[in-house]
């Protein structure tokens, strides 16, 4: 697509488009609202506030059409090895099927495992939250650990999070994710562990951090209550059956996956255990519902009207057309705080790429850096950028109309700000305005005429709105399944894999190397200087 004409139409396009104002599109446009607004599965996308004219659409359709776009997602929901690298389907969406669908995969239909395991994930976790499943001392369960990384963590961390209003209230969720020592010990100390029960993510059960991570909680549990009652307090998200025997925990109490679910699609999966005993089956089966509707909507919507596919397309507009480098999330939402650093993963990890899914460099720059706090935090601390600094970064800006805790006037205070910081990220503010401002202040001429550079704002900074009518179980299915296929959109066009991730590799390979070398007192004499002298002076410190 990086050849294809409309490519080379956008670049020309843009020029334009520079000299543009949004203020002047709205003046000329009074239903501009209307026509670039959309609502799919219970969201709306507003999407007026961007630069873009009726022809900026037009040839940002030629290019998901010059990318076989249609014809790509139906690879991908027919099962097709569409993750080139490691020729596996990519079926994430298969995931959120009902027991009455039928996907393929190497012509077998898969869903019935996905029911399997999906029904027995939810026995489990009804179990539990029953108080059915208890402790070793008959007591039950008051706190659950998921000790994983990547996807096995920031997915059920983030919805467990975003849902935290629809949990069982007696039952305390923690995620224990980084090698840090400090995270593992810091939760430790919050339990009993009597009334514990953790949950080992790993596929293949070998996960550097995930397994030192459940050596040290197993050992935890060990000291305080015995090794033949690992296997009441621990349950295991993985496919290495021996392992998982070996460590101590019963295979009964073992959810798998496959391996045409990457990581960061997987909280859809056994991955998503925690998730089901924190909301329980029939919110967990609404989580499920959410995404199914936005894959019917992306699948089926034509492009023009379709949300995630255009999301992709503004985004491609500003990564290459305008050489933005970064793009920001900005939930509105307490709950949903942990969304931006989940959306980074997904976004970053699949479409930061350099090469082709052939293996040739890209034509363009691909996955910007993905970013972003709640509001109003952020208004407080990195927005003065946004509005006012010299880069150009678009930004997603999410809220729900209702509020789950609807206290006094915290929430109209809330929407306030969100509707007011994108009317003004798009006006910004003259330097007439600015000077009939101050004068109406009563300020001197003298200091007005120092005064205004620093308070004019030159707007045209672009904005997404995603409202919803209020946060529940199928509006985050939908949600995050509407990032999914926006990563997905930009990939195609992009000509690149999004589904694999060996950049994450090469520093496991090299920390393995690595380890052996710390033990001891002696100096190591391998490496760069840079890495040699680091190791070394951390021998000489940690001797000390």
């Amino acid at each position: 697509a990086t050849t294809a004409q409309a490519w080379q139409a956008l670049h020309e396009h843009v020029s334009g488009l520079k000299k543009l104002h949004m203020r002047d599109l709205f003046a000329a446009h009074p239903r501009r609202f209307e026509d670039c607004s959309i609502e799919a599965a219970g969201l709306l996308l507003d999407y007026s506030k961007n630069l873009l004219t009726p022809r900026t659409l037009d040839i940002l359709l030629d290019l998901a059409r010059a990318a076989d776009l249609a014809g790509w997602i139906e690879k991908m929901f027919r099962g097709e090895k569409i993750n080139v690298t490691e020729r596996r389907a990519v079926l994430h969406t298969a995931l959120r099927s009902d027991a009455r669908d039928r996907v393929l995969c190497d012509g077998r239909d898969v869903v019935p495992d996905v029911v399997s395991v999906r029904d027995a994930c939810c026995r489990f976790a009804e179990s539990v939250r029953s108080g059915a499943r208890r402790g070793c001392t008959g007591r039950p369960f008051t706190d659950v650990v998921n000790i994983g990384i990547g996807g096995s963590d920031l997915g059920p961390a983030m919805a467990c999070e975003a849902l935290r209003p629809f949990g069982a209230p007696h039952l305390r969720m923690h995620f224990v994710s980084n090698v840090d020592g400090t995270h593992i010990a810091e939760t430790l100390k919050l339990l009993q562990p009597e009334t514990t029960l953790f949950i080992i993510a790993s596929k293949t059960f070998t996960t550097l951090e995930t397994m030192t991570n459940a050596q040290t909680a197993r050992q935890w549990f060990i000291e305080a209550s015995g090794r033949e009652h690992v296997a009441a307090h621990f349950a295991a998200v993985s496919t290495n059956r021996e392992a998982v025997s070996a460590f101590g925990i019963d295979p009964a109490s073992m959810f798998g996956f496959w391996d045409w679910v990457g990581g960061r699609y997987s909280v859809w999966s056994a991955i998503g255990l925690p998730v089901m005993l924190s909301i329980g089956e029939r919110n967990f089966r609404d989580f499920l519902t959410g995404a199914r509707d936005m894959d019917a909507h992306f699948r089926s919507a034509p492009f023009a009207r379709n949300v995630p596919v255009l999301l992709g397309l503004i985004g491609i507009l500003y990564r290459n057309g305008f050489g933005c480098q970064t793009h920001a999330i900005l939930p509105y939402d307490q709950y949903l705080r942990r969304l931006p650093a989940y959306i980074q993963q997904l976004d970053m990890e699949s479409n930061g790429k350099h090469v082709t899914r052939a293996g040739s460099p890209c034509g363009a720059a691909t996955g910007p850096v993905i970013w972003g706090a709640p509001g109003t935090d952020g208004q407080h601390a990195f927005f003065q950028l946004i509005h006012q600094g010299c880069a150009l970064i678009p930004a997603d800006f999410l809220a729900p109309a209702v509020s789950l805790n609807p206290l006094g006037q915290h929430h109209k205070l809330l929407m306030a700000n969100f509707f007011a910081q994108t009317e003004a990220l798009m006006n910004g503010k003259t330097e007439d305005e600015v000077h009939a401002e101050l004068a109406a202040g009563g300020m001197r001429p003298a200091e007005i005429e120092f005064q205004a550079p620093h308070r004019v704002f030159e707007g045209n900074r672009p904005t997404n709105s995603i409202m919803f009518r209020q946060l529940d179980p199928r509006t985050l299915g939908a949600l995050i399944a509407m990032y999914e296929h926006k990563v997905f959109t930009q990939g195609i066009i992009w000509d690149i894999c999004s589904f694999d991730q060996w950049g994450v590799e090469l520093g496991k390979q090299l920390a393995q190397a690595i380890t052996a070398e710390l033990d001891g007192p002696e100096p190591v004499n391998t490496h760069d200087s840079s890495t040699r002298g680091l190791i070394n002076t951390w021998k000489r410190w940690r001797k000390g």
